[in-house]
């Protein structure tokens, strides 16, 4: 599994930005609704998590590929049918884990609250409850009250998630689609603390970065041999930690290791060519300001291009569309 940071839209629709509907989301939307819902996914999710400490990075980026494919609406969640080919089986997604997790939760759900809760929720829910496993506390807020979406593209999620070569330049604009900006950028790819990446996608960073058989001089020549060691130029499916030494353990580390040059992607070692982005990697070398400013990106990441109110619908199962 990566968690690639290849999450990010490349075209501007007002319909996806993080206004609009987002406003609408509540804290505690379920109150009423389904009281018990919160506490249910928490309690799931911390037992999974106790079981696979691998989850949280899993859940963490099955958000952001959500959220940055038609908005955080669960249609990363589809299954492909006889007449469509949906996100999860595009190509940037095909290593995307954790399904299995939201369907668990899915149906406790249904079973305590028959459509009320949303596949949209879960995931967003699912994601923070995750990662705040380590510290048995919530580290940040999530409003709730989105529905879900109806349709799911492969060809979208080609479309709107780059590749872990993308430029600072790239990442910049592929933000502002989303309302986000250079410091979100930033804080975000910080998520990469924890998780692992795919040999195959850094296999021409090490092995021929221009074409010429050579190394990405971005990285750290120590480094670059100590992964030429995990990952043979053929290989496609090893895994190496994105934070090596702390992959497990969600903390400010990620800079550390950014500014020793050890960025695992090319959209890592990107955020050190900017002199603004620069500083706001060296500001978050602050585990304080890391984690607030955590909150803050990802609640925004989070709004997204929601659909509230009567738009979309409650699916009764997270992986087909209500007939």
């Amino acid at each position: 599994m990566k968690f690639s940071f290849l999450l990010l839209a490349c075209v501007v629709l007002l319909g996806l930005s993080s206004g609009g509907q987002a406003d609408e989301l509540k804290n505690h939307f379920y109150k009423k609704l389904c009281p018990q819902a919160e506490q249910m996914v928490q309690d799931l999710v911390w037992a999974s998590v106790a079981n696979n400490s691998a989850l949280p990075a899993k859940l963490l980026r099955l958000f952001f590929h959500d959220c940055f494919v038609r908005g955080c609406d669960a249609s990363v969640l589809l299954d492909s049918t006889a007449n469509s080919s949906a996100e999860k089986d595009a190509t940037p997604n095909r290593s995307l884990a954790g399904f299995e997790v939201i369907d668990q939760v899915k149906a406790a759900l249904e079973k305590a609250c028959p459509g009320r809760v949303s596949c949209a929720d879960i995931v967003a829910l699912a994601a923070r409850d995750s990662v705040s496993f380590q510290f048995q506390k919530p580290l940040w807020k999530v409003k709730t009250g989105r529905r879900d979406g109806n349709v799911s593209l492969a060809s979208e999620a080609l479309a709107d998630i780059p590749s872990a070569g993308a430029n600072f330049t790239k990442l910049v604009q592929q933000f502002a689609s989303k309302d986000l900006d250079v410091k979100d950028l930033v804080v975000l790819s910080g998520a990469h603390t924890i998780g692992v990446g795919h040999c195959g996608i850094i296999r021409n960073r090490l092995y021929n970065f221009t074409g010429k058989g050579d190394t990405d001089p971005s990285l750290n020549a120590t480094y670059a041999a100590f992964l030429k060691t995990q990952c043979s130029p053929t290989d496609r499916t090893t895994t190496v930690e994105m934070d090596p030494g702390s992959s497990l353990l969600f903390n400010d580390h990620y800079y550390v290791i950014l500014k020793q040059k050890e960025g695992l992607f090319q959209s890592d070692a990107a955020l050190l060519t900017d002199g603004k982005s620069s500083k706001i990697v060296d500001k978050l070398l602050d585990s304080g300001d890391f984690f607030d400013a955590f909150r803050k990106s990802i609640t925004r990441m989070g709004n997204i291009g929601v659909l509230t109110g009567t738009d979309g619908q409650i699916r009764n199962n997270c992986r087909a569309v209500n007939r």
